[in-house]
């Protein structure tokens, strides 16, 4: 479930599973690291595990969801929090490390690091208000390169109707990509390219094709 409670002391964002869902561990987690994300994070106000539930509330983020299509005003403000993001040091313990999470599939020194990656670069979880924006659902985040957010929200650009090369140029913005080492960032992205096909052909979910077809573009453009 997930609901906007309007209160006497102010709109809390609360979102929650039953304790039997396969998604209650993520409600949980959440809990738990929520004193290591970044400022652009909502702050928990509480957690609950009771009645067969487990919820969380949130302040909550105010705004739209981000603009990613060509020409958005909105790029420049994403490629400054992509850059704040990519500075803040992960927490020794309780994150997966990002050589862990990917390990079947890539080298684990090329996606090796110390930041705080959140992994989840839908628009969806960017809340753009003015020229500010809130970053939500920190709910898998993993410890790792600094560039890795940046190269996931670059596959969302192109799925939005950026060319590859395009998307990569917005992407030289953030320094922790143009600092990238390019045989680690290719990797990566062909990685993510066979990732996304092989659940588009288990999913019958529609923007699971589209990134498979987004990311396989971005990996044909860099070889």
């Amino acid at each position: 479930m997930a609901a906007v409670l309007h209160t006497a002391s102010g709109d809390v964002f609360c979102k929650g599973a039953s304790v039997d869902a396969p998604t209650a561990w993520t409600h949980r987690r959440e809990a738990q690291l929520n004193q290591f994300v970044p400022p652009i994070a909502p702050r928990i106000r509480w957690h609950i595990a009771t009645g067969g539930w487990v919820v969380n509330g949130f302040d909550r983020a105010l705004g739209r969801h981000v603009d990613v299509t060509p020409g958005s005003p909105d790029l420049p403000v994403l490629a400054s929090t992509l850059t704040m993001m990519s500075t803040v040091r992960a927490p020794a313990a309780m994150i997966q490390p990002a050589t862990a999470r990917w390990a079947a599939a890539i080298a684990p020194d090329l996606v090796d690091g110390d930041i705080l990656i959140h992994t989840d670069a839908t628009p969806k979880n960017y809340v753009i208000e003015g020229n500010s924006i809130s970053v939500v659902d920190w709910s898998a985040p993993c410890r790792g390169a600094a560039w890795i957010d940046t190269a996931l929200m670059v596959i969302r650009l192109i799925r939005a109707g950026h060319t590859p090369d395009r998307a990569e140029q917005w992407a030289g913005l953030v320094p922790a990509w143009s600092s990238a080492p390019r045989h680690a960032v290719t990797a990566f992205v062909e990685q993510s390219a066979r990732r996304l096909n092989n659940r588009a052909q288990t999913s019958p979910a529609v923007h699971l094709r589209e990134l498979a077809q987004a990311a396989t573009s971005w990996a044909s453009a860099r070889t």
